[in-house]
């Protein structure tokens, strides 16, 4: 038996099955190729991209039943539309919110963190450096207010870091751009998002000189798990680790859950990885 078996998870990226795919648009609005007619603009990169389960009429309920299949506890998801906003209303026990940033709009988007956080109670706020209209990098100027608030809010920020799959630029999310923001911002809780790669092994370096930087996997089905991150939680690092679905978007839980058990973690490793850690970065109750 898997020594994951029975252990609670906390998902810290899931969301619902929307009716259609204009989520996207944001996306679709800097592209140039023809990934525009992707109804998912990373969908070269997956194969099975769950949208069987796309229109459904309650997509909360959808959500929540793939939970219950695999043991999921919580999940971490977006406050931004009418679904998710109504599945942390009707489900405080099983979702926490994670708020918007936008380093473009200046003071309204630090008074619109604030406002997150107090009508939704954020525990975290998500940001895609690359994919902001225009981009702006992670040591970027403009993003030391938003990091500034996380601070003083006392909640992580979830960034993604390294090559975004859409196709545009990659520049602004370089790993070795986090160094500067922990060294200035040594309060600061950062959890990467979507891989590092193909700077994996820098931000293996970076989490053992910073110690509020960590790793999620967010965006990888547990068979390309990179091989440096996997080292680093079976040795050093098996408190930086943090699951991280990337359900509906690219992949199933089916998916995820039948990959898992193969992933070559220390079983002291498993408990942290699926649930402590994300807990204890969170602040939410690891009973």
């Amino acid at each position: 038996m898997s020594a994951m078996s029975g252990l609670p998870v906390i998902d810290t990226m899931i969301g619902f099955p929307a009716s259609d795919f204009r989520m996207y648009d944001f996306i679709r609005q800097q592209l140039k190729d023809g990934s525009t007619d992707f109804d998912f603009p990373v969908e070269y990169m997956f194969k099975n991209v769950p949208k069987e389960l796309y229109g459904s009429d309650d997509p909360v309920a959808v959500t929540l039943h793939e939970m219950d299949r695999f043991n999921i506890k919580k999940g971490l998801i977006g406050c931004g539309d009418e679904v998710s906003r109504k599945a942390l209303q009707d489900h405080p026990d099983r979702f926490i919110a994670a708020g918007a940033v936008d380093p473009n709009e200046g003071m309204a988007g630090i008074r619109e963190m604030v406002r997150q956080y107090d009508e939704y109670g954020v525990r975290a706020f998500h940001c895609f450096n690359a994919g902001f209209n225009p981009q702006v990098a992670i040591d970027d100027a403009k993003m030391y207010p938003i990091y500034a608030k996380c601070v003083e809010l006392d909640v992580p920020i979830f960034s993604c870091a390294g090559v975004p799959g859409p196709r545009f630029p990659m520049w602004p999310q370089e790993v070795s751009r986090i160094d500067q923001v922990m060294y200035d911002f040594p309060e600061l809780v950062y959890v990467t998002r979507h891989g590092c790669e193909p700077w994996e092994e820098l931000a293996v370096k970076l989490m053992l000189k910073w110690p509020n930087l960590y790793s999620s996997t967010s965006a990888f089905a547990p068979k390309y798990y990179p091989k440096a991150i996997v080292d680093y939680a079976n040795t050093r690092g098996a408190d930086k680790i943090i699951y991280a679905g990337y359900f509906p978007m690219g992949l199933s839980l089916e998916r995820i859950f039948s990959d898992l058990p193969k992933v070559p973690f220390k079983d002291e490793v498993w408990r942290g990885f699926l649930f402590g850690n994300a807990a204890r970065v969170l602040k939410l109750d690891q009973g």
